[in-house]
């Protein structure tokens, strides 16, 4: 019996990341990248943010894709969501016909069984879960601040700038200017990076620098993602590229960036990558996602805390 129900929780969990990562390999293949979709959104300029739970945390990983796919293809404008549940706890009721959006929660538990020679064996034993979500948009009677609102006046370019100066300086990635492109250069534990005034805007130009510090983050001594196949192996490479993809606009949502993320020349030979690497690897969006958090939580864990930028 036991047998039994662990195959069909592992069919369950395969049938979740089946299910998702075909919806994103639908998106790729008519080229258009999902994650970027929410910086085009116009009634979302200038408060770009990552989806929020019902109690204001951010979601992670692939529930930011997700959720930024739904809100685009939804038109929500706001980024709170919760449960059914959750909202009659809050008095508030889901409008009669509304759909929900799937997130999944990931976590491990720890079973001990009896092996064959009598012995107690413990086990961790990964699961997946797949729970529906309504946008606030969708629920009536929720209290005022759960409410949607139009969005505030975008900060000054000057002000983001300026946030987005202080963070990307207090990683202590060396970076230096010059040339028509941008690359993390690993043997140099460098970021090359072509001037500002080359980029559309400088929006861009924070994105793809977002972009070569998530490269930055993976190396030996820092994060210890294996860049040393990047140059040789094309699979690996697809892989890596699509982690910094990801890692670049979790940032940028979290620094208030609002690029326009055009497609880099390389783009296109990526995109037939990455449907390449997900149609045989039903699981890696979900590896790939989870790698980019954990590298901006990196990035995020070398900033200065409030009481030493007061000093």
């Amino acid at each position: 019996m036991r047998q039994e129900n662990r195959k069909n929780a592992q069919e369950a969990r395969v049938d979740i990341y089946t299910k998702i990562t075909d919806r994103i390999v639908v998106s790729l293949e008519e080229g258009v990248r999902p994650w970027v979709q929410p910086w085009n959104t116009g009634d979302l300029e200038g408060r770009i943010s990552r989806p929020l739970r019902h109690n204001g945390e951010p979601y992670s990983g692939i529930n930011v894709l997700l959720l930024w796919s739904e809100t685009v293809s939804r038109g929500f404008r706001a980024p709170t969501w919760m449960t059914f549940r959750q909202a009659a706890e809050l008095g508030a009721h889901v409008r009669k016909g509304e759909t929900g959006s799937t997130v999944v929660y990931a976590n491990r538990v720890r079973r001990t069984e009896t092996a064959e020679n009598g012995d107690e064996v413990e086990h961790d034993i990964p699961f997946l879960k797949a729970y529906t979500v309504f946008n606030v948009e969708q629920i009536d009677d929720l209290p005022s601040e759960y409410r949607p609102s139009r969005p505030e006046a975008p900060r000054t370019r000057l002000n983001r700038i300026a946030t987005a100066d202080a963070f990307f300086a207090a990683t202590g990635a060396v970076i230096r200017h010059g040339g028509d492109k941008a690359f993390y250069a690993p043997g140099a534990d460098l970021i090359q990076m072509p001037p500002i005034e080359t980029f559309r805007d400088v929006e861009s130009y924070y994105a793809t620098l977002a972009h070569e510090q998530i490269h930055w983050v993976g190396a030996k001594h820092r994060l210890d993602r294996d860049l040393a196949r990047y140059a040789k192996d094309k699979s690996e490479r697809a892989r890596e590229e699509l982690i910094a993809e990801l890692g670049a606009v979790f940032l940028c949502a979290d620094l208030g960036l609002v690029p326009v993320m055009e497609p880099r020349p390389d783009h296109a030979s990526y995109i037939s990558s990455w449907l390449e690497v997900l149609k045989n690897e039903k699981r890696f969006i979900f590896t790939a996602a989870a790698h980019a958090q954990r590298a901006v939580a990196y990035l995020h864990d070398l900033q200065p805390t409030a009481q030493q930028r007061a000093a």
